[in-house]
């Protein structure tokens, strides 16, 4: 058998030798009409794919209701162990390469420079990685965990009658907006960055397996691994999507009386995604970033204001009690055997999971394009470390203060829409009516909600026009424009066919193939950063 350039660089043990080098060019593949930049096949196959996916749940609505509310148990159930044991894998490659010497190789050269301030950088790059989680799940998620199902969804199945435990939930709540989930979008952020912007590669996930499959990365194999991307992106985001529309359905009943009605939470995502392709229109610093700045300050704001009426003093002793926790716990809490825990664990963490990994091409292209000039240890603690202390002080703020309120007997809104009757959407407002100021902060709360809900599929819009159009950054902006609508086309159809159960569930069904794609950029980064290491 001849030995290739691709299959000499697989054997040979030290990535030193390797140059990465290609003769492809950017948008060489591409096809022109109409004044278009669309990558063939990419753009073909997953618009048509998607757009069809949209008819047939639209048409046949119980028929989806039916489907994805049995493909999201099942997927997650089979499922765990490959998930847990793979972001646990990931989680320690990123925190590896803080400490490891390739953590000095800076994006984009040894003499780049950041394209952003650090203020500008980690808004951005925080509002992509949330969205409206920390507003949707922040009083939701550690008040179920501890007093929903009568104690069962418990983390670990840990009582919370027992002194020292009346704070689990939180703990639990933590550990699925910390660490691991971060670990996921760093990874993949630093694996598009540095190929694009270290080794001349197109900004799109084919790339980062070059290492591997050489210039075949340029055929079907990487066409595969791009439409995958593309999945994944576009049902984690109208995942996030929906739950949004659900939630500012809750906070105009609340402020203006309006009924959540399935019709009113379409028109939601149709005005929403509408205020969207206007920020799509005014472009990248003008629109996401001047959005993701607004959206750091009204969500600080809000947090603030929260943490003063509730108490400063026992809001920092509750944080570090639940951080300490989170630390002991988390090797337990990341162990997928024997788990005896299955309402937490099936119910929550696998499925996290699987949304963190869908969400991963989306919020990690996003944070290659705006992280250039950074050192791969400045890029992982600001993607990494720094997110998981802010997600653990928001949830134990607003979830903490949650708890002690229905401790004390009070909090019936939370209780109603938490505990009595599972509502999540109106979770966030129930408690914010035991707060002073409601007729002020609700309609602030509903704002952010919606710049959140406008950020994420303006972010979403952009790295998915990115991927079909080759890794081309310029590409026209009505590309852009048809990526958004139909963001919200599908979020509209799995709403109507299946509510939360279909969001999930789609979500779930993309993330768990990509988790494989996001193991091997791992293995391929790490090859290329020991390359550019070796040239310092």
């Amino acid at each position: 058998m001849s030995e290739t350039p691709e299959t000499k660089k697989m054997l040979d043990p030290d990535p030193r030798v390797w140059d990465f080098e290609t003769e492809y060019e950017l948008g060489q593949d591409n096809i022109r009409p109409f004044g278009l930049d669309l990558h063939n096949p990419v753009f073909l196959i997953s618009s048509i794919l998607i757009a069809a996916f949209v008819l047939i749940a639209l048409a046949n609505q119980e028929a989806a209701a039916s489907f994805f509310g049995w493909l999201r148990p099942w997927l997650t159930s089979t499922f765990d162990w490959f998930l847990v044991l793979s972001v646990n894998a990931i989680t320690l490659f990123c925190l590896a390469l803080i400490v490891l010497p390739v953590g000095s190789v800076r994006i984009g050269g040894k003499d780049a420079k950041p394209d952003y301030s650090y203020a500008g950088w980690i808004a951005m790059m925080f509002a992509a990685g949330i969205g409206i989680g920390l507003l949707f799940f922040g009083v939701l998620e550690p008040v179920y965990y501890n007093f929903a199902e009568s104690g069962n969804a418990s983390p670990l199945g840990i009582d919370i009658n027992e002194p020292g435990n009346e704070y689990i939930g939180i703990v639990g709540t933590i550990h699925h907006w910390g660490l691991e989930g971060w670990a996921v979008y760093a990874a993949v952020g630093l694996s598009l960055a540095i190929f694009a912007y270290n080794l001349g590669l197109p900004l799109t996930l084919r790339s980062a397996f070059y290492p591997l499959l050489g210039e075949r990365v340029w055929g079907w194999w990487g066409h595969a691994i791009d439409t995958l991307a593309v999945f994944a992106t576009l049902f984690g985001l109208t995942t996030s999507l929906g739950l949004g529309a659900q939630q500012v359905a809750a906070g105009l009943y609340e402020v203006f009386g309006i009924e959540p009605s399935p019709t009113v939470v379409v028109l939601l995502i149709i005005g929403i995604t509408a205020i969207a392709l206007g920020s799509v229109l005014l472009g990248m610093d003008a629109g996401v970033k001047r959005l993701s700045e607004i959206n750091m300050i009204m969500a600080v704001g809000l947090f603030l204001f929260v943490i003063i009426a509730t108490g400063i003093g026992v809001a920092a002793t509750r944080y570090f009690s639940v951080m300490t926790d989170y630390i002991m716990l988390l090797p337990a809490l990341s162990n997928p055997f024997g788990r005896e825990d299955t309402s937490f664990f099936h119910g929550w963490t696998t499925f996290y999971w699987a949304w963190w990994i869908a969400w991963s091409p989306f919020v990690g292209m996003f944070i290659a394009r705006i992280s250039r000039g950074r050192t791969v240890r400045e890029f992982v603690i600001c993607a990494l470390i720094a997110p998981t202390a802010v997600c653990a002080l928001w949830m134990s703020t607003f979830g903490g203060a949650a708890i002690d309120m229905l401790n004390a007997g009070g909090a019936e809104g939370v209780r109603a829409t938490v505990i009595e009757a599972y509502k999540p959407e109106g979770a966030l407002f129930g408690f914010l009516k035991e707060l002073p100021l409601y007729q002020i902060v609700a309609p602030i709360s509903l704002l952010l909600i919606v710049i959140f809900f406008v950020t994420s599929s303006d972010s979403g819009s952009l790295v998915i026009d990115t991927i079909t159009a080759g890794g081309k950054m310029d590409a026209p902006v009505i590309q852009r424009v048809f990526w958004c609508t139909l963001e919200g086309l599908v979020a509209i159809a799995l709403l109507l066919g299946g509510g939360l159960s279909a969001l999930q569930g789609a979500a779930v069904s993309t993330g768990i193939p990509f988790t494989l794609v996001v193991l091997v950029m791992c293995y391929c980064l790490y090859l290329a950063l020991r390359a550019e290491r070796a040239k310092l």
